[in-house]
């Protein structure tokens, strides 16, 4: 009885200086342990003893099995408690506190450029119109001088709907649907927009890209006013380091006609993938528009005459970031986006 009376005092005063779960669980193996437990081992020799002594040992063991039981139960409460309460100080949340701001995208780099080159030609005088991207076949073709037939349709070939109707193959059509709106020049707008023609994916094209086109038309506009437009353009996105060259040119909706390039900013114009290794990247067409296309949007041409440009997006904004693959601004890669 003694021995099981000071066994139960020395395990509850270890179970009460225990300053942790881990030292609990150790208590509780070493005294109510079933092999090797000291409540356990307390009773190893009891059937050598009397009857009287086997029920007086049993019932001191038990008694002693279960203070050191509930003083273990006792003291994991208090653990418990002392935890929490530690957590209320240390792990509060004061829901007045500013949160992280949150993370924020950023404009598309082509958006960027299509913005940059809209405000360039606002300073200007020129006013954004905007159209369908579906059209009919009359304002994508007939409109612009290249009826049914015509050799020159071999370089759009669109996506079709049906027999008139077609995702539009550049901006021009607003500059019809322009004119016609209104009536009566000078008149002076770009247009941007997407555009959709059948070509293969490559560093230099997509069957889906960005155009700004623009339309001037006044009386007495020659080839200098267009060149100098064009050029005050390219000089206000990329500076005077770029150099810029016209070499003529046919399209069926201007009379005379040019192709407008820019030196490849990747390689200096010494040639690379980008620029198919010429040196030059082309920019898109200009010209003096065609006195057809007057009349299709209801403008004379006796009275009035007119310049034109169309300028892929993409190509500008390859110029200005010095990017080497056009496919790269639909990819989607953060790492790529991210830089602009």
């Amino acid at each position: 009885m003694t021995d099981a009376s000071s066994l139960t005092t020395e395990a509850l005063a270890a179970i009460g200086r225990a300053p942790s779960e881990d030292d609990l669980a150790r208590i509780d193996q070493e005294y109510l342990g079933r092999k090797n437990g000291q409540v356990s081992r307390l009773l190893s020799n009891i059937a050598q003893l009397l009857p009287a002594e086997k029920a007086s040992l049993g019932k001191a063991a038990n008694e002693a099995k279960r203070a050191i039981e509930a003083a273990l139960a006792a003291r994991r409460a208090e653990l418990e408690t002392a935890r929490l309460a530690d957590l209320a100080e240390t792990e509060a949340i004061d829901i007045t506190f500013p949160g992280p701001p949150p993370e924020r995208g950023h404009i598309h780099v082509l958006t960027q450029v299509r913005r940059q080159i809209e405000t360039v030609l606002e300073s200007l005088g020129y006013q954004v119109e905007l159209g369908p991207e579906v059209e009919t076949e009359w304002y994508n073709f007939e409109a612009l001088n290249i009826a049914e037939g015509h050799p020159a349709r071999e370089n759009w070939d669109s996506f079709y709907f049906s027999k008139e109707l077609l995702l539009r193959a550049h901006t021009s059509p607003v500059q019809i649907r322009a004119m016609q709106r209104i009536k009566e020049p000078p008149i002076y707008i770009i247009t941007p927009g997407r555009c959709y023609r059948r070509d293969p994916p490559e560093a230099t094209r997509l069957p889906y890209f960005s155009q700004v086109e623009g339309l001037a038309v006044d009386k007495g506009l020659t080839v200098g006013d267009m060149k100098g437009t064009l050029l005050y353009m390219i000089q206000s996105l990329y500076g005077r380091d770029r150099k810029v060259r016209v070499r003529p040119s046919y399209f069926p909706f201007t009379e005379p006609s040019f192709e407008f390039d820019v030196s490849c900013g990747i390689c200096g114009g010494i040639g690379c993938k980008s620029c198919r290794h010429k040196g030059w990247l082309e920019v898109g067409g200009c010209g003096m528009v065609h006195p057809q296309v007057l009349r299709s949007g209801g403008i004379d041409p006796t009275q009035w005459n007119g310049y034109a440009w169309g300028f892929g997006i993409e190509r500008m904004a390859m110029l200005k970031h010095d990017v080497d693959d056009i496919r790269l601004f639909y990819e989607s890669d953060l790492r790529f986006l991210e830089q602009f």
